[in-house]
């Protein structure tokens, strides 16, 4: 863990807990989103008086219905796609399920061949490989030192029986964005069907499928300052894919169960937030991405930058820092206030190395140290000053 060992390290927690800071400082917007007022505001109608199941036909039911079909418009606004092309869900790894199960299941008697990359979140990992034990052959592309994957490695993976490609937009420990319009457009050429999950991606910069190839994409309202348990599955027009939910004729009979009108107005309500200032967002998100980056880099020795340095999302930067461990950096800068994480929230106190470390190959006394720190719209220059004095402090106490 440390010099001192984990007693001495306990001890310190308890000595600091009475100096803990007053201001929390949230740098895990990957992970989550705080809801903004507006959101709350949208929802709260369909939490209370219209409270109505939007598929009965009287007052209250149909007011709930127009408002999935609004929220249906604003979502599909916001990518450019059309009305009948979004399919709600109840999140991210809902979507990528679907997509993935149900598109290998619907292609398997021209070929049984996935291709994805093996930086994937877990929602497409476990996917492909319960399609493994059904008999399918997936290809898991490796990335660069950056987290990257080439086109001509897709290009090369393709065999006649590939049916689906699967990339990930941008990579939700590291940032770092996949060249999905190259992508795309092999998958076009070759007939094959590309699904990006888009959960870290979508709203946080520019996405139009009128520009990306894409033919399902996913999303999850919690990531962009909506409700948790809702997100959408965008399916290109066209494309038989088969339900993932059995049960009534919800979502044009593709996804059963009575809507989470509520939830799925305050992600409309977000989509449509995000999207109205995210010119002015993403600047500022950037401008502080890199005031930390270059902070970190020059006053912290032994600091290694994770993910593509400027390929890479807004908010997004992770670290590896030589000779500790990332958990007791974690407790140490929760006690100041500060919060972060080691990398994807879906896998804490799995592994004591994130699988995607792992891939970029980060050397052996540089990984354990990893901490993952994403802003947002809401963060301030005060917000990261304070987060560097605290990581200089913590870090050199971890080393003795």
């Amino acid at each position: 863990m440390s010099a001192f060992g984990s007693a001495g390290f306990i001890n310190l927690v308890y000595e600091r807990s009475e100096e803990k800071m007053s201001k929390q400082i949230y740098l895990d917007n990957a992970a989550t989103t705080q809801m903004s007022d507006a959101v709350k505001q949208a929802m709260e109608p369909y939490l209370q008086e219209n409270y109505g199941n939007a598929s009965t036909a009287y007052s209250i039911g149909e007011d709930a219905g127009r408002e999935l079909e609004k929220s249906r418009e604003v979502i599909a606004a916001t990518l450019h796609a059309k009305t009948s092309e979004i399919y709600f869900t109840s999140g991210g790894s809902e979507s990528d399920n679907w997509a993935v199960k149900n598109i290998a299941a619907a292609c398997k008697k021209k070929g049984r061949h996935i291709i994805t990359t093996n930086i994937e979140h877990h929602a497409i990992l476990n996917s492909c490989e319960y399609l493994e034990k059904l008999g399918y052959d997936v290809t898991y592309l490796e990335v660069d030192g950056d987290g990257l994957i080439s086109p001509e490695q897709v290009m090369d993976a393709i065999r006649p029986d590939t049916t689906l490609i699967s990339v990930m937009f941008a990579n939700n420990e590291v940032g770092t964005i996949e060249p999905i319009y190259q992508i795309g457009k092999i998958a076009r050429e070759k007939q094959i069907l590309f699904h990006t999950d888009a959960v870290q991606a979508y709203a946080q910069i520019p996405l139009s499928v009128n520009y990306y190839p894409v033919d399902l994409l996913s999303a999850s309202a919690h990531k962009f300052h909506g409700p948790k348990g809702v997100g959408f599955l965008y399916i290109r027009d066209g494309i038989d894919i088969p339900s993932f939910i059995h049960g009534g004729s919800q979502e044009r009979g593709k996804r059963a169960g009575t809507e989470n009108v509520a939830g799925i107005a305050g992600m409309a309500k977000a989509a449509e937030i995000a999207y109205g200032n995210m010119r002015k967002r993403v600047q500022k998100e950037i401008m502080l991405r890199n005031y930390l980056i270059e902070r970190v880099m020059h006053e912290i020795p032994d600091a290694k930058l994770n993910g593509h340095r400027s390929i890479r999302l807004p908010g997004n930067v992770n670290f590896s820092f030589k000779g500790l461990e990332g958990a007791s950096l974690l407790i140490l800068l929760d006690e100041d206030g500060i919060c972060a994480s080691g990398g994807s929230a879906c896998n804490t106190g799995e592994e004591r190395i994130s699988y995607v470390i792992k891939a970029l190959g980060v050397p052996e006394e540089y990984a354990p140290g990893t901490i993952r720190l994403t802003l947002c719209g809401d963060t301030t220059r005060a917000d990261v000053d304070a987060a560097l004095v605290s990581l200089k402090r913590n870090i050199a106490i971890l080393r003795g």
